[in-house]
């Protein structure tokens, strides 16, 4: 069996691990989403190829498409064009969970680079508002400027702390939908080198979790009644993922809810380092690099009652 680096050999209760360890050592295919609000999926289709690009459609995701080439696809003139965001098919889940609808009042927590941002505006037609958050004036501008290279008119850019965002004035005012993307240690991204190295890794001794939670709290409290949350991160640790949803439904009479992705996925764990979640953290969603050939990622679809 390959052997798996630190600190990834501690997390055993991943499914098919020796399948896991060989997927360390690939690349993860390229993948775009086709801006469909500019121009008809099969035209973009079409321009990608005549610039070299070999496209395949993704089962389950109309919207996606896998791409090999040797060019650069932020150079190619689809990109430029506003035609295609690239974005990894794990990155869609927080939104195929939402399903934010045309019409709706949305809020993007932690928003930069604009990914799901306008992966939400366009499911919405771009009828609504999302509103798009960053707490880093730097990444604002990398938000801003996917917002007006997409084409889209209902995003409005805000700049706050996460966890101190302005509540509404009453519940009725408050958010259709919430995205908690939050900030995380990136696991999901890992890969290593011949030797077992790992070639990607945050350094720090940041407290991801204590942020996580104030965001994830902060986001079902700018809900309306009946309002959806969706939380979700790029990392593989429970203490990121099921213990920051735990942390919730132990603080707020909030509820996890199933839902069934077009992507193979695992439960939530039900546990881990002795800690033992709540048992609504079974309905939370991971998806494992080596089951879908992309980043790893954690959704969790959380309600808020009426």
């Amino acid at each position: 069996m390959v052997e798996i680096p630190p600190p990834l050999d501690r997390y055993r209760f991943i499914p098919d691990l020796p399948l896991y360890a060989q997927e360390l050592r690939r690349p993860f295919p390229h993948y775009v989403r086709l801006n469909t609000l500019k121009g008809e999926a099969g035209a973009i289709q079409r321009l990608l190829e005549r610039e070299g690009f070999r496209v395949e459609e993704v089962e389950g995701l109309p919207l996606f498409r896998r791409i090999q080439g040797e060019g650069n696809i932020g150079d190619s003139r689809a990109f430029l064009l506003g035609l295609i965001y690239p974005q990894s098919i794990t990155s869609a889940m927080p939104v195929e969970a939402l399903a934010p609808r045309p019409g709706e009042t949305i809020l993007d927590l932690c928003a930069s680079p604009g990914g799901k941002t306008t992966h939400m505006a366009q499911v919405m037609g771009d009828r609504g508002v999302v509103v798009a958050n960053d707490r880093r004036m730097d990444r604002l501008t990398a938000l801003s400027a996917n917002v007006k290279r997409m084409g889209l008119t209902s995003v409005v850019v805000t700049f706050h702390r996460g966890e101190s965002f302005p509540l509404p004035r009453s519940p009725q005012q408050g958010f259709h939908g919430v995205v908690v993307d939050a900030p995380c240690s990136g696991q999901g991204r890992y890969k290593v080198d011949g030797e077992g190295r790992l070639l990607y890794r945050v350094e720090g001794r940041t407290n991801l979790s204590a942020i996580q939670k104030g965001l994830l709290v902060r986001g079902y409290d700018l809900l309306r009644p009946g309002g959806r949350l969706v939380y979700s991160t790029c990392t593989l640790d429970p203490l990121e993922n099921e213990a920051v949803v735990d942390y919730l439904l132990r603080k707020r009479p909030a509820r996890v809810e199933a839902w069934e992705p077009p992507l193979r996925w695992s439960p939530g764990v039900e546990g881990f380092q002795g800690l033992r979640f709540h048992p609504q953290i079974r309905e939370c969603r991971r998806f494992y690099p080596h089951h879908v050939r992309a980043t790893g990622f954690f959704v969790a679809l959380i309600s808020k009652p009426r």
